[in-house]
Order: C-alpha cells, then structure tokens, then sequence
C-alpha cells in the first residue's frame, strides 16, 4: 500500500471515529462538559472565593488550565480505548490486521479520532470557563501545542489500554485507579510549590505535573516546572507510546487469543 492510499485509509478511520462519538454526542459531549461546569461552580466560585489568589492570579482563573487540560485527557484516553476494545470485541480489527494498511495507519487513525474528541470537549470546557473567568492567552503556540500533545499522549495510553484488555472491566481499571489520581496530583487545583520540598520532589515523576504547567505557562504565563523541560517529557512519551502501540500491532498482542 502506498502512501496516497494509506492517507486514504487513515482519513477513512478517522471519520468513522469521529462520526462514532459524534452520533452520541448527548454521551460523549455534554456529561463531560457538566461536570466541569460543577468543577467551575463549586472549587471557583464557592471555595475559590476563600482561597482567594494563587501563584498571583484569581483562584478561578489559576485553575482553567486544569480542568482544560483534565477534559482532554479522560476524553481522548477514553473514546480509544472503548472504540479500539469495541473493535476487538467484534473482531473487526481483524479485517484491519489481514489488510495491506500498515500498523500505523490503524493505530493513528483511532488516535486522531480520540484526539479530536479530547480537543472538542477542551474547546467547549473553555469556552464555558468565559462565563466564569477572563481569560487572555499569553502564548498561543505553546498553548495550541500542549492542547495538541497531550490529546494525543493519553489517546495512544488509551490504545495500549485496549490492547492488553480482555473484558470491558479492564478498560475502567486504568482510568480509575491511575489516571485520576495522576490528573488530582497533578497540581489542577494548587501549586506544587505551596507542597513540601520532599513532596514536591514526588511530585516531579508524575507526568501530568508537566503537562499542565506547561498548558498553565501558555494560558497565564506562569508554571511550576521550565517549559522545555515539559516539551522534552511529552515528546518522549508521546515517541515511546507510539512505537509501543505499532509493535503491538504488528505483533499482534491482545488480539490473537
């Protein structure tokens, strides 16, 4: 298969997923989007009143980076992991594997279609983030680039959760028990700063620190952690994850049982 003809069967993939959620869109769009309304409503506007500022911003604006960036993560991890096990479990991939298309068209091509779920659900928590809070973006590149990045970090880390699961229970499992705790610790709500030295330094080898301090310097022009170094750790992720997802593939793991 040549490129024009993989660009093809990558372009097709991706609509079907986008179309997927889109056809749901009452589930997949607005539970998310509620939620964070509630995140804005009560940690915002009733704690953050008390709080009072943080890292020199209003407590309600120091936080939309957070939820921003925790929208797109659940969203884009989650919407691979269901569609890709869903394949799987109706065996549907199979005809995929079989196929001519290279193994990384099909893994892109579910990656794309979390991402642009990850970035819609980022986009739409955004803007109902202006009913609460001004919001002027200081660097819009650096921004556009870890909404981006980190859409598709955590879609590849929900591929690679499919691939390895054998029942539907398996795909809660990760979310719940590793995700969320990350993304809470991940400084969303504070700065790792106010923590002490020790615990900031535990703090360090938790990816998500990274992630949203860097969202948090291209938002406000400010964060915990140096901008490159936060470039360096997603890159890196995002080449490992990758890699590992089209190995998978052409080995076939999780799919020849």
């Amino acid at each position: 298969m040549d490129l024009q003809q993989s660009l093809i069967a990558l372009s097709i993939i991706v609509y079907k997923e986008i179309r997927r959620f889109m056809r749901i869109w009452i589930q997949t769009l607005i539970p998310p989007i509620i939620t964070m309304t509630l995140y804005f409503v009560i940690f915002g506007s009733l704690i953050g009143s008390r709080v009072g500022s943080m890292g020199g911003f209003d407590y309600m604006q120091y936080i939309t980076p957070g939820l921003v960036m925790m929208s797109v993560i659940t969203n884009a991890y989650s919407n691979v992991a269901s569609s890709f096990f869903g394949a799987k479990f109706q065996r549907s991939v199979e005809e995929m594997l079989v196929s001519p298309m290279p193994s990384w068209v099909i893994v892109a091509g579910f990656v794309l279609g979390g991402v642009a779920r990850g970035l819609l659900v980022g986009a739409l928590v955004l803007v109902v983030s202006l009913f609460f809070t001004d919001i002027h973006i200081q660097n819009i590149g650096l921004t556009v680039l870890f909404f981006f990045g980190t859409a598709v970090l955590f879609a590849l880390g929900g591929f690679l959760n499919a691939v390895f699961s054998t029942k539907f229970d398996d795909i809660s499992i990760v979310p719940t028990f590793i995700l969320t705790p990350l993304t809470y610790l991940g400084g969303v709500f504070y700065s790792i700063d106010m923590l002490p030295e020790v615990w900031q330094w535990v703090s360090l080898a938790n990816p998500v620190v990274y992630i949203i301090s860097a969202f948090r310097t291209g938002m406000l022009g400010a964060g915990d952690v140096p901008v490159w170094v936060s470039v360096v750790m997603v890159s890196g992720f995002i080449a490992i994850l990758f890699a590992g997802c089209v190995w998978c593939m052409e080995q076939g793991k999780g799919m020849r049982n």
